[in-house]
């Protein structure tokens, strides 16, 4: 093997590479990640050819990406490979191969911290963050999301994607204000910046402002070309949401059937933007069709991964509202599995997946009175199982339907409860108005339904 050699990417982070014409790949996977385009995987094509540790944690990384059961073993030789030649690397490289590695072991919180003391010392390895910000996203930490930008962009504030991932921090910490702030500067420095454009979608869905937000998003959409399957589908997705509130019903199908559902149909993120749109047309009475076949097919592969409360979740009530039998097994799979999970996430498997499993599987079978409870129990905790405020309000409607359908006054009273907050909040949204209109209507309160 050739001696090592000292290079930098395109961030100015030394690189220890064994062979200088590993950079351009090493430089598509860095770029590409940060940026949610697909070329990242180029760099897989280095695998057998550069041992070096930085190129062997990235293919690592990749392949822990696929958020499947066999990702970890999948990422295994690599990590490994990458052990082998520890001596070799920078301090840098040591803490983000150290951060791999825990990340493939289930220690979510060490990974953290790790990302954490990486933005403290080389602020601008921006993979290192988005990585970061990926783990706190999925435990729920939206102020630690915001730290890890805060502590890079000092050093980094000439990277466009780094203002993105600062907006999407304060998006999650209710920071509206900064967070749009930060995403329209990372437009103004980079107009193709998917993920600044995906935080201010999540802004004016969050604050109401629907019609601008809709023609916002089919504005930039011309720019999304050459993303990962999740950036591309998650944006048409965010598309799809200001749709289905402003009543254009026949549009929201299209863009699922046109952008959401049919990229990498076998790719977790994509399943469960499939699932979650899919659930959200049937609350807001839109006829899917046979549409859950399709989706269901790919789900019956997921009944034993648990790589992710939050995805176990979709996945569970996609294969119950497909009426597939894989839907038991997977709700008895995440019960056996809960007691066992990585201590770090124990907590949110056993009080917040467990009950929100069981209320879920209750309302794809028309049990209400069961759905309320397992719903209830959950959903003050929900945040402990990650995503963002828009992902987890597929389980509040899930539970306001569950009232409504239960169809007692008592349910009947909390749903106009939660209804009429949520139209305060969301003047513009036509499926809040019907839904609302209908519930005064069955309290015996028809003015106010003919005022809606």
């Amino acid at each position: 093997m050739p001696p090592a050699t000292l290079h930098a990417d395109s961030f100015g982070n030394p690189l220890t590479l064994d062979d200088a014409a590993s950079l351009p790949l090493v430089d598509d996977f860095v770029m590409g990640f940060v940026s949610t385009e697909a070329r990242a995987v180029n760099l897989l094509a280095l695998a057998d050819r550069d041992a070096s540790p930085i190129v062997q944690a990235y293919c690592a990384t990749l392949h822990l990406f696929a958020e499947s059961r066999e990702a970890a073993a999948n990422a295994r030789p690599f990590l490994d490979k990458a052990r082998a030649g520890m001596a070799r690397a920078t301090p840098r490289e040591k803490r983000y191969v150290a951060a791999i590695e825990a990340w493939a072991q289930g220690d979510i919180a060490k990974a953290i911290a790790l990302h954490a003391e990486q933005a403290r010392e080389h602020p601008r390895d921006l993979v290192s963050l988005k990585l970061g910000q990926y783990h706190c996203f999925n435990t729920g930490d939206c102020p630690g999301m915001l730290r890890l930008a805060l502590a890079a962009l000092p050093a980094a504030s000439d990277v466009p994607y780094v203002h993105g991932m600062a907006a999407f921090g304060y998006e999650q910490c209710h920071l509206m204000r900064d967070a749009e702030a930060s995403a329209r500067r990372a437009i103004g420095m980079c107009r193709k910046e998917p993920w600044a454009h995906h935080a201010l979608a999540h802004v004016m869905l969050t604050e109401g402002r629907l019609s601008e937000g809709l023609a916002f998003m089919q504005g930039v959409s011309g720019s999304w070309t050459g993303l990962n399957s999740f950036m591309v589908t998650h944006n048409w997705w965010h598309v799809a949401l200001f749709l289905i509130e402003l009543g254009r019903d026949a549009e929201a199908l299209a863009v699922y059937d046109r952008e959401v559902w049919g990229v990498v149909k076998d790719y977790s993120q994509d399943q469960i933007g499939a699932v979650s749109l899919l659930a959200r047309f049937e609350l807001a009475g839109i006829d899917v069709g046979t549409r859950w076949d399709d989706v269901s097919g790919y789900l019956v592969q997921r009944t034993a991964d648990h790589v992710l409360p939050f995805l176990d979740l979709q996945y569970l009530y996609g294969l119950a509202r497909a009426g597939r039998p894989e839907a038991d097994a997977l709700l008895r799979n995440i019960q056996a599995h809960a007691p066992h999970a990585p201590l770090s996430a124990r907590a949110a498997w056993e009080h917040v997946c467990v009950p929100a499993a069981r209320g879920l599987v209750a309302h794809a079978h028309g049990d209400f009175a069961s759905a309320i409870e397992g719903m209830g129990m959950a959903l003050p905790r929900l945040l402990e199982i990650g995503g963002s405020h828009a992902q987890r309000d597929l389980f509040e409607q899930v539970y306001l339907d569950a009232l409504v359908r239960n169809g007692s006054q008592a349910t009947l009273t909390g749903a106009q409860g939660i209804l009429q907050q949520q139209r305060n909040g969301q003047p513009e949204s036509l499926r809040l108005r019907r839904q609302a209109s209908a519930v005064y209507a069955r309290l015996g309160l028809e003015q106010q339904a003919s005022r809606l």
